[in-house]
C-alpha cells in the first residue's frame, strides 16, 4: 500500500474516532469537546487536501446514479461539518471565548445540534459507500475464508442491530428533527458505554450505506446487461 493511501486511511480513522467522542459531548467535558472539535476540523481540511483529485474532477465525466448519490452525500457531510465548525466557534466558551458574540447563542446552539447529528449519520453513510475498500484490506491481511467471512458478516449485523436499539434509546432521530433543543445525558453513565452506543449507531449506518451502494451497483449492472 502506498504511503499516501496509508495516510488517507489514518486520517479517516482518526476523524471517525474523534467524531464518536464528540457525540459524547457532556461526558467528555466542554473544554475537551472544543479541542476535539478543533482536531476534527484540522483532519477534515487535511482529508480534502489529500483528496484534491476528487474536487478537480467534480464537474468532469459522466454522472451515474451511484456517483450522484456519493456526491450528494459528500456535499451533505461538507455542509454539516462547516456548519458544526462555525456554530461551534460562536458557542465556544474555552478555546475561542474571546469571540464576544452571545446574541446568536440560541440560534447557533440549534444549528450545532442539527449539523452534529445529521453530520454523524451522513458521514457514517459516506463511510459505508466506501466500505468495499476496507473489506479489500481486511481480506488482504486476514486471509479470510468462507467461515471467517460469515463470522465477520454476522458480527456486522449484530453491531447494526444493537445500533438500531441505541439510535432509538439515545433519541437520535428526535435530535435530528430538532424536537429537543438540548441533548440529555446521564452524568452517572460511564463514558465507555456512551461511546459504545454511538459506535454501534455508526456501524448501523455504515452497513446501510454499504448495502445501498452495493444495490445501486447491481441495479446499474442489470440495466447495462438488459
Amino acid at each position: 500500500m502506498k504511503p499516501k493511501m496509508k495516510l488517507k486511511i489514518a486520517v479517516d480513522v482518526a476523524m471517525t474516532l474523534l467524531l464518536i467522542l464528540l457525540m459524547a459531548y457532556e461526558l467528555v467535558g466542554e473544554a475537551a469537546h472544543e479541542w476535539l472539535g478543533m482536531g476534527i476540523c484540522a483532519l477534515f481540511i487535511l482529508h480534502h487536501v489529500l483528496n484534491t483529485g476528487w474536487s478537480k474532477n467534480l464537474l468532469r465525466g459522466h454522472y451515474s446514479v451511484l456517483r450522484g448519490v456519493q456526491t450528494v452525500l459528500t456535499a451533505g457531510v461538507a455542509i454539516t461539518m462547516v456548519g458544526s465548525m462555525i456554530s461551534g466557534l460562536l458557542l465556544s466558551e474555552h478555546t475561542f471565548s474571546f469571540f464576544p458574540i452571545r446574541s446568536v447563542y440560541s440560534y447557533a446552539s440549534r444549528v450545532h445540534m442539527l449539523c452534529a447529528y445529521w453530520g454523524f449519520v451522513l458521514l457514517s453513510l459516506h463511510l459505508g459507500f466506501h466500505w468495499n475498500m476496507m473489506i479489500g484490506i481486511t481480506k488482504r491481511y486476514l486471509r479470510t475464508n468462507r467461515i471467517r467471512t460469515w463470522v465477520l458478516r454476522g458480527a456486522a449485523f449484530a453491531i447494526a442491530a444493537y445500533g438500531m436499539y441505541a439510535f432509538v434509546e439515545r433519541d437520535i432521530g428526535n435530535y435530528m428533527l430538532l424536537r429537543y433543543h438540548f441533548v440529555f445525558f446521564d452524568f452517572e453513565e460511564p463514558l465507555f458505554f456512551c461511546v459504545l452506543d454511538y459506535a454501534a449507531v455508526m456501524g448501523l449506518f455504515v452497513l446501510i450505506g454499504h448495502y445501498l451502494s452495493t444495490g445501486i451497483k447491481k441495479l446499474l449492472s442489470v440495466n447495462k446487461i438488459a
